[in-house]
């Protein structure tokens, strides 16, 4: 619907005057004798007033405002729990005529008013759902269409599920401003089952080591029955163990099986079925575990105990992947086969070389080496012994003051990121001691941490790394950092900035860099086998440089020795490519690209995992339904009864949304204005021409 109304800037009564300026211009012009008769004397009279009046009616500034009505549909949701355990439970038959049922609901629906669309739990618009879904988010789904269609125009759901979910909340935790219909699917009887509800494990282990494996399962309807529980690889029996069910009881069963080789290994849990289960492929499940040759071994040298040297410890001890060593004369000796720079990854000089020196032999020879350092410095510190070993540390004089300094870190660093989050708690740490005096660090070393003295930041550096050859060098000019822990500590309840600092200086610091020109690899290790498999390749010139347009072969081999080769080309903003379709195993790849007329190959693995989420549930839940229709004004109905949901359905009322836009433009903006007084002055020129006048 449209509407047109004119307004003015000034009074509406500047009208009348403009129509009788027009008419009297007009007769002033026609009064006097034409070569013309008195008939078309009085068209072109009448022709010159309404040109007149309407360019006089313009100057007045006339706005035109234009109202329209849009009116906007309200809709109706059909969505659908298109998830696995709905196709594993219901009939193909039964589905397809559950189907064409609710065909007839959105008939209904539409002949009533309303817009309906088809969904999944997913979000996505489809024409009929495919039940390959490989879990069920029904909160999730719902939270969605309640924020896409938020306002009045949205009447209700109609939700088709078996009221089984997996993956987020339950439904009835929320609340929802529209009802929601349910039709419930699926069987609901209570079978005889032996599942595994969930396996623990470390996805790490090192060779040669046993690791935990937990597997907990659930037994329904089934009592005083032995349940066996058994881990396989390639098919072997590992481990084999048995319990008694009762009365649904969670069993958990704990197994240690040994890693011996490096790489991926795949590692099988079975069930043993019994009579009459109705759900058997919640009987097995497989899982993953890393094998890698050992830990990197973080050694500390201190001449004496400290509390700095615990805080290290805390955060070396919570990764997984380091094994932490300390040696401290007399007080704590290493063996010297453990005290070899080849035996270690990486070595913290705390507070050595000492003024006493019983740390000064190791200094030199872990100096003369190729293992990477971090340099903690404090009043033990033999300040000479240091510049000595050629470290990129250089004091004038020898500094027998000390300054307390806070940290300030260097936003241009980019060895790695220290978070928001972090950099801010940082700002608030105690202060630590520093040697005080003037510092200078090489030119290769960057600056983590400036020093800050009161409220005045300075460029001295507190916390610095640099690379020498093949080995990172880490200096940390100051003592006392016990406190900083203990202050984020005494703030927060954790030490997570801490952490961060120092767990991300430590992997840096005891990572070697990857020299190579060209990297191939999986972006993760472990995939899903509804997901694609994602290489990234990189390739790069003399001076590492990326370089793009290579050609990347790539060969991958199942646990079968079953090879499938592909190949693409790199290109700017492109250099990854997906590999789809792939079933659950442990694959190898190979990558071959040439680099300056020389053939590179990278080699590596990675795993395609199962999901089995839905299988592990397929009783309905229909009383879940129920209880969600109730609280929100909705009905429950069974798949059998579409009928009674159409004559329900037909009690809505759809409402339509009006929208009103207002437009407003000045009248002389309109073309139809223009073309008017267009035709009007052409019509009276070209007859006064005809008649023979001026």
């Amino acid at each position: 619907m449209h509407q047109q109304n004119i307004i003015f800037e000034s009074s509406p009564a500047y009208i009348i005057v403009c129509a009788i300026v027009a008419v009297g211009f007009a007769f002033l012009l026609y009064k006097a004798k034409h070569p013309w008769s008195k008939k078309w004397n009085r068209v072109l009279f009448g022709t010159r007033a309404v040109l007149a009046f309407l360019l006089a009616f313009l100057l007045l500034g006339p706005i035109v405002k234009q109202i329209n009505n849009i009116f906007e549909k309200p809709f109706f949701i059909v969505l659908y729990d298109n998830s696995v355990s709905v196709r594993e439970a219901v009939d193909s038959t039964a589905l397809i005529n559950m189907g064409a049922n609710l065909n007839g609901v959105s008939t209904v629906l539409q002949d009533k008013g309303y817009e309906v669309k088809i969904n999944n739990l997913a979000g996505d618009d489809i024409e009929r759902p495919d039940f390959t879904a490989e879990q069920s988010d029904i909160t999730g789904a719902l939270k969605r269409i309640a924020n896409r269609y938020e306002g009045s125009r949205l009447g209700g759901v109609v939700l088709v599920s078996d009221g089984i979910y997996n993956s987020g909340i339950s439904p009835l935790y929320s609340t929802y401003n529209f009802p929601v219909y349910t039709v419930g699917i699926g069987d609901t009887l209570q079978h005889i089952d032996v599942a595994i509800k969930n396996v623990s494990y470390n996805k790490i282990a090192y060779q040669g080591n046993k690791f935990p494996l937990r597997v907990e399962v659930v037994v329904k309807n089934i009592n005083n029955a032995p349940v066996t529980a058994t881990v396989l690889q390639r098919g072997k029996v590992i481990e084999k163990l048995t319990q008694v069910s009762k009365d649904n009881q969670l069993l958990v069963f704990d197994f240690q099986p040994l890693a011996n080789e490096q790489g991926i290994q795949k590692f099988d849990i079975q069930l043993d079925v019994k009579e009459e289960e109705y759900n058997t492929q919640n009987n097995r499940a497989s899982v993953f575990v890393e094998v890698v040759e050992g830990k990197k071994k973080i050694l500390v040298i201190a001449s004496s105990p400290h509390p700095d040297i615990k805080a290290l410890r805390e955060v070396i001890d919570k990764n997984s992947n380091y094994e932490f060593i300390l040696h401290t004369p007399i007080l704590n000796e290493r063996p010297a086969s453990v005290l070899r720079p080849e035996e270690v990854d990486l070595v913290i000089f705390y507070q050595a070389p000492d003024l006493r020196g019983r740390t000064n032999a190791l200094f030199e020879q872990f100096a003369a080496a190729k293992t990477s350092l971090l340099l903690i410095l404090g009043q033990n510190s033999d300040l000479r012994e240091v510049q000595k070993q050629n470290m990129p540390l250089k004091f004038e004089g020898t500094p027998r003051d000390f300054d307390e300094v806070t940290p300030v870190v260097n936003s241009a660093f980019s060895s790695f990121i220290i978070s928001p989050d972090a950099n801010s708690m940082l700002l608030e740490y105690p202060p630590v001691s520093v040697h005080f005096g003037k510092v200078s660090i090489s030119l290769g070393a960057t600056p983590l941490l400036f020093q800050r003295v009161g409220s005045v930041s300075t460029d001295k550096p507190l916390l610095a790394v640099t690379q020498q050859d093949e080995r990172k060098i880490g200096i940390m000019l100051g003592e006392g950092i016990w406190r900083w822990k203990l202050n984020e500590f005494d703030r927060t309840e954790n030490s997570a900035a801490f952490d961060e600092l120092f767990g991300k200086l430590i992997q840096y610091l005891s990572t070697s860099d990857d020299k190579r020109k060209f990297r191939s690899y999986p972006i993760q290790q472990e995939f899903s086998d509804t997901e694609p498999v994602i290489f990234e390749s990189q390739a790069y010139n003399a001076i590492f440089e990326p370089i793009f347009g290579n050609t990347i072969g790539l060969e991958v081999t199942d646990d079968q020795g079953k090879k499938s080769s592909y190949s693409y080309t790199t290109s700017q903003g492109n250099s990854r490519y997906q590999i789809g379709g792939l079933k659950e195993g442990v694959y190898r790849y190979r990558a071959r690209t040439t680099l300056d007329q020389k053939p590179e190959e990278v080699r590596g693995e990675f795993a395609v995992v199962k999901r089995q989420t839905e299988l592990q549930n397929l009783t309905a839940d229909f009383d879940l339904l129920k209880v969600l229709s109730g609280n929100t004004g909705g009905k429950f109905f069974t798949a059998g009864n579409i009928e009674s949901l159409k004559t329900e359905l037909q009690k809505t009322e759809a409402k339509t949304v009006i929208h009103t836009e207002e437009r407003y433009d000045t009248l002389i903006n309109l073309k139809w204005v223009f073309v008017v007084l267009v035709v009007l002055a052409t019509f009276e020129w070209t007859l006064r021409k005809y008649f023979g006048s001026y």
